[in-house]
Order: structure tokens, then sequence, then C-alpha cells
């Protein structure tokens, strides 16, 4: 899926952060005012890289900008989409015995699975988010891997301790995508 904001860093400098075409536009005048850093533009919440293409000139940067891509078969006014997936064939005899037949039985066994896993599915996601974000712009920092070893080991207190000195820009982002990642574990089922 397409990022809609991103955060973009001159080494680690905060750039830009927003929607995705204004971060690339601040990307691109930091380019064209010709800064020796590298540019490094992450998906404002997975961390996930964006990759953009800076020859040229702005117009033609932004146009080469992607897109939301045109929805494809299924129903498209609900968000439905069609795809592929592979069962045995008593699955496929179980599902079709259900009421409602073997998409609605699939669609409520993936909601309940879905609310049941929902706080260590946000957990997981923000660490992932902000070791992605760690590596990417602060792999060489100093306490790198103590510091991963903190967020995965689920140690608050040591990780901001160890995060403390790096460029504030980094720490802060870094903090906020890492915060869900330390929320307790509740039993609100």
């Amino acid at each position: 899926m397409l990022p809609t904001h991103c955060i973009a860093f001159a080494g680690t400098e905060l750039l830009a952060k927003g929607p995705l075409i204004d971060v690339v536009k601040a990307a691109k005048a930091a380019l064209d005012k010709g800064t020796d850093r590298s540019i490094a533009i992450l998906d404002l919440v997975s961390s996930r890289p964006v990759d953009i293409n800076f020859t040229g000139t702005e117009e033609e940067v932004l146009q080469r900008v992607p897109r939301a891509p045109l929805r494809g078969a299924g129903r498209p006014k609900l968000g439905v989409v069609a795809r592929e997936v592979t069962l045995l064939p008593r699955h496929w005899d179980w599902l079709s015995s259900q009421p409602g037949g073997a998409s609605v039985a699939l669609r409520k066994l993936v909601e309940h699975a879905s609310r049941d896993a929902r706080g260590a599915d946000t957990r997981r996601e923000a660490r992932d988010s902000a070791y992605r974000f760690m590596h990417e712009l602060a792999g060489d920092a100093p306490g790198f891997e103590e510091a991963s070893r903190a967020l995965f080991a689920g140690d608050a207190a040591r990780f901001e301790e160890l995060v403390a000195p790096w460029p504030i820009g980094v720490r802060e982002h870094l903090l906020d995508l890492a915060g869900p990642a330390f929320a307790e574990e509740t039993s609100d089922q």
C-alpha cells in the first residue's frame, strides 16, 4: 500500500514530515541546494523506505511520485478485494456448510482473530517499525545494538536511556514509533 504520510531526513537531521508530496518537495529542494548528506524518505507509520527518483526538475519528480492504484475486482464501495485462498478440501467442506457460505465464514473468522490479537499486533507493528527506522537512520549510532536488544526485550527505560544521546529528530521520531511497543498487555476481551 502506498504511504500517504512520510518523514524525510537529510543524514540524521529531520527534513520534513507530512503528506508524501510535501515531503518529496522538501527533499528535492534540499538536493537542489546541494546537500551532501543522504536523503531518506520513510513511511511515517511503517518506516518502510519510499523510493523516489529525484532526477530532473521538481515538476518532473512530482509527476513520477507513485499514485494510489485504482481498485480492482471485488466490491470497491465496500472495500472488498478478491484474492486467492488455498485450503485443504476438508476446510472448504466445513466453510461451505456454514451459514452464508465460505466468504461470510472466512470474514467472521478473520474479524474474531484480528480482534483477539489487536494489542499484540499493535505492539509488534510498533516494534518492527521502530527497528526499521533505527536501522535506517541510526544503524551506526553508539548503543544501536543495545538499544535494539532493549526494544525487543520490551525494556522502555533502558531503550530511552540508550537513545538519549542520538540526534534529536531521530530520537524523537523513534520514541514516538516505539511507544506502543512498550504498552502493557491488557485483558479487555
